[in-house]
């Protein structure tokens, strides 16, 4: 059990007043969810699917072992979260944690760096992670980094008993629309539409949609591609926006086909249709396209975000906070997305923390935010206080901390992960 968060006064301040890291803790944490019909009907495309061997797997052989049934509407659900404690007994929590590898990183390469640390020291801390992890600039180990930094930054709330929004200097929209990320739902038009008119009625602004679809599905892939296009346009109607994940996994020359005969559905926008590193590919593409481009989810730090400026590689660009480097790096990122005036529509991972990022700009600079419907559902499963969005809208979030603290009612059996 953490220690309950108490107010801080002027008065309990003096100037050694300090806080000191005492342990960096991996809390791995099993519970049954509950949910109503199959959790993971379909999937969409993937990298890899170019490969026939990999297009052939089916849901089956991919995320239903992740969150496996276990009878009556309930699916064990087993996730990790990173606690920073500290010798005042407040505890920054971030999480659930992307896959094994940045648990790994937690573990080995960082906990080291931080034990007896000034949490509030956000800037320093960063750079050393940083620095001392030369071939860690990316990928899992950066958003090790990035966790780090949440966890810290719910250290220093939690200290002034604010929340994370009020630290970077409060809301510049009272709310944002969302639209709705159907990961999970099944690519068949008929229950694709069937979807698209629940997601109308509750008031988003658009929904994403994860085309199966690609380059190695030749004419048959194509015409499928446009049957779900086809039939999420009309469920929509004019006004819902739908938008097109497709994943890595169309290319260049495909890409250009499909937008060509996708555009009289007019769809909002296509997202990373080749691989993430072809800076050149996305600005070809942005120029050609008839259908904006979007990307830049699986890309960190503010050097990635200045290049891809530079290049003007994008029509919306969509960092994810918890990835590309924390909420530190994210102040100089969205610093940079303001003075190169270009569109950042977050990624969403976990909504606690890409809100704070998306409320401090406009929306001129960020008129949406995403929402993962089945995976915000598993994502915030053990949170005490989920972030969704009301009739359509995220409000700024207002509760002390980031909002990430763990409901340990809902755990049903917990161990931690240890590295020799």
């Amino acid at each position: 059990m953490h220690a309950t968060v108490r107010p801080i006064r002027h008065s309990d301040r003096t100037k050694d007043s300090t806080l000191k890291i005492t342990d960096v803790k991996l809390r791995q944490l099993t519970g049954t969810m509950p949910h109503e019909g199959e959790l993971w009907e379909e999937r969409g495309a993937q990298p890899v699917d170019i490969y026939p061997a990999f297009r052939r797997l089916n849901v089956e052989d991919s995320t239903r072992r992740a969150f496996p049934a276990v009878g009556d509407g309930r699916y064990k659900i087993t996730q990790t979260f990173l606690n920073i404690e500290t010798d005042e007994g407040i505890t920054g929590v971030v999480g659930p944690i992307t896959g094994d590898a940045t648990t790994y990183y937690l573990g080995t390469q960082l906990r080291a760096l931080l034990i007896g640390q000034d949490p509030l020291a956000t800037e320093y801390l960063w750079d050393v992670m940083y620095r001392r992890a030369p071939n860690g600039r990316s990928g899992d180990n950066m958003i090790a980094i990035s966790h780090v930094d949440y966890a810290l930054w719910d250290i220093r709330a939690k200290w002034l008993n604010q929340s994370v929004l009020t630290l970077l200097g409060g809301p510049v929209q009272d709310r944002i629309p969302a639209y709705a990320s159907t990961a999970g739902y099944s690519l068949e038009p008929e229950k694709a539409a069937e979807r698209v008119a629940m997601i109308r009625e509750q008031g988003f602004i658009g929904t994403k949609w994860f085309f199966r679809r690609g380059v190695g599905d030749g004419l048959e892939g194509e015409r499928a591609n446009i049957e779900l296009m086809e039939a999420l346009r009309d469920a929509a109607g004019v006004d819902l926006q739908v938008m097109i994940d497709a994943w890595a996994n169309w290319g260049v020359d495909y890409t250009l086909r499909m937008a060509k005969l996708l555009e009289p559905y007019d769809p909002a926008w296509i997202e990373e249709p080749v691989q993430y590193a072809l800076r050149d590919s996305y600005a070809y593409l942005k120029n050609l396209s008839p259908i904006p481009i979007a990307g830049g989810e699986h890309d960190f730090t503010r050097w990635a975000a200045k290049e891809m400026f530079d290049r003007d590689m994008l029509d919306i660009y969509q960092f994810e906070p918890i990835w590309a480097g924390g909420l530190s790096e994210m102040i100089k990122i969205n610093a940079l997305v303001t003075a190169y005036d270009v569109t950042f529509v977050p990624h969403v991972y976990v909504p606690a923390a890409s809100a704070p990022v998306a409320f401090t700009l406009n929306a001129m600079t960020t008129p949406m935010l995403e929402y993962h419907l089945i995976l915000g559902e598993i994502y915030q499963f053990f949170l005490k206080e989920p972030l969704k969005p009301v009739e359509g809208f995220f409000y700024p979030p207002a509760g002390v901390g980031l909002g990430l603290d763990v409901d340990e009612d809902k755990i049903e059996s917990e161990r931690a992960i240890t590295f020799g």
